[in-house]
């Protein structure tokens, strides 16, 4: 009961219960009101868990510079009422003060981000037949950050009671978490097929925020959950040994716990960018029905692709023979950046978030598969591009016998037809074996990503 009633009168005494309003209202409102990357495909902050995990933690690039503002604020509260001198003259150890102090502030931080969590877990459990428990590391380190930021804002306020203490330390957090997001915390390479990217690099690992989510089966390393905790509970101890000292000495030695987190975390955490953003291996296992296949994440969709994706495998066998592809796969690796996307002759690989793919349903859907089976695209990873949408329609046709446009190319059906037509004609003018040598000298040219499709189709004289 006195701890109850003591944490009552906290919370109508200090700015503690603001910084769980700061973090939840204004975080809705940004996810809501902003039509942006969260709210489309595999990786919307409401389709999987590890995907709204992700994005929620992303927020933490606006929500902890005011966590730490917040928590200076906190610190500054005896020095405004000047009682500072008076509460140190009581029996009362410092730590009993600073640790009421302190966790009232964390306890509405860390509820307010954790109804933040479960505005979007109560979506997620009605939109992804998979569930799993590898999205909570995530959000638990999230909080954590909160915390800490707000204690170390804390130990700020009170070693430096100024008013200038609290906007001071919240612009420097914002400016940390800007520059572990570019030129300190990323580095410019090269990929193997000369497109320049940016790699996240160690030290962007001691941010709160992550990189944006462009993928539902990448998910945090276990490594970089322990280095970012130790980093975190290093903080939180200097914030908290900075609120109970007294002397400068005191405050100079407060430092240490965040020095040797620091020091911790750059040993534990990793440095190749391969092992800090990885493929969760469970989410990435394969569901089948038959020669159609889908991973764990999109399990719910294996009824919607199996009768298309078999009847796209019939048609593509009828028309190529041998050569024709033998299974339906979506993708389940995760290349690089800017890297060439690889694709095989036996499998029809697809991506859920291709826009040909995407919103096509029954016949639809088996000509997309068709022409995706037939011109995969070349257009490097992370980047957006649709393929040529003549070749498309002419593959999916040459495999129906009936040339129609297809939808999500990002070019209008008249466009398409107004490119694809006179190449339809010259082709189905040849004879048979002709076409098929030629629909292949296109197909080879789309899975080695060499060359233009409609170029190989044509002979070389399409353009």
């Amino acid at each position: 009961m006195v701890i109850l009633r003591v944490l009552r009168i906290e919370l109508t005494r200090s700015v503690a219960p603001w910084a769980g309003v700061v973090v939840l209202v204004p975080a809705l409102a940004f996810l809501y009101l902003v039509d942006a990357a969260w709210w489309r495909g595999t990786t919307a902050w409401t389709a999987q868990w590890t995907s709204m995990a992700m994005w929620t933690r992303s927020l933490l690039f606006y929500l902890w510079p005011l966590a730490v503002g917040l928590g200076a604020l906190q610190g500054l509260r005896d020095h405004r009422s000047k009682m500072y001198e008076l509460l140190t003259s009581t029996p009362r150890p410092a730590r009993h003060r600073a640790a009421v102090l302190a966790g009232t502030t964390a306890l509405t931080l860390a509820s307010g981000f954790a109804l933040l969590v479960l505005v979007g877990a109560v979506q997620v459990w009605s939109n992804s037949a998979y569930t799993h428990a590898g999205w909570l590391p995530i959000s638990l380190v999230g909080t954590l950050f909160l915390v800490a930021g707000a204690v170390l804002g804390m130990g700020a306020g009170r070693a430096l009671p100024s008013a200038l203490t609290p906007p001071a330390v919240a612009m420097g957090a914002f400016v940390f978490t800007v520059l572990m997001h570019s030129s300190l915390g990323h580095t410019e390479t090269v990929t193997a097929s000369g497109v320049p990217v940016t790699e996240p690099n160690q030290v962007s690992l001691l941010s709160p925020t992550v990189e944006e989510v462009r993928d539902a089966l990448v998910t945090l390393s276990a490594s970089v959950h322990l280095g970012q905790t130790a980093w975190l509970l290093g903080m939180a101890a200097t914030g908290f040994a900075l609120l109970i000292a007294a002397t400068p000495r005191a405050r100079l030695t407060a430092l240490a716990p965040v020095l040797a987190g620091l020091m911790i975390a750059l040993l534990v955490l990793p440095s190749d960018p391969g092992r800090m953003y990885v493929v969760d291996k469970s989410a990435a296992e394969l569901v089948c029905d038959g020669p159609v296949c889908v991973t764990k994440t999109q399990e719910a969709r294996l009824a919607r692709l199996a009768g298309p994706g078999k009847e796209a495998l019939r048609l593509l066998h009828a028309a190529l023979g041998g050569q024709a592809p033998i299974s339906v796969q979506e993708i389940a690796t995760v290349l690089p950046e800017g890297s060439e996307p690889r694709w095989f002759r036996e499998t029809v690989l697809l991506d859920f978030d291709d826009a040909v793919i995407a919103t096509a349903k029954g016949r639809e859907l088996t000509r997309a598969l068709i022409a995706r089976g037939m011109v995969p695209g070349c257009t490097p990873v992370g980047w957006e591009g649709y393929g040529d949408a003549a070749a498309l329609s002419i593959a999916a046709g040459w495999v129906t016998d009936d040339l129609e446009p297809l939808d999500g190319t990002g070019r209008s059906a008249a466009e398409q037809m107004a490119e694809a037509r006179p190449v339809w004609r010259k082709l189905k003018a040849l004879p048979q074996d002709e076409q098929l040598a030629r629909i292949s000298a296109m197909r080879a040219a789309a899975l080695s990503c060499e060359g233009e499709p409609l170029d190989a189709l044509t002979g070389g004289t399409s353009r």
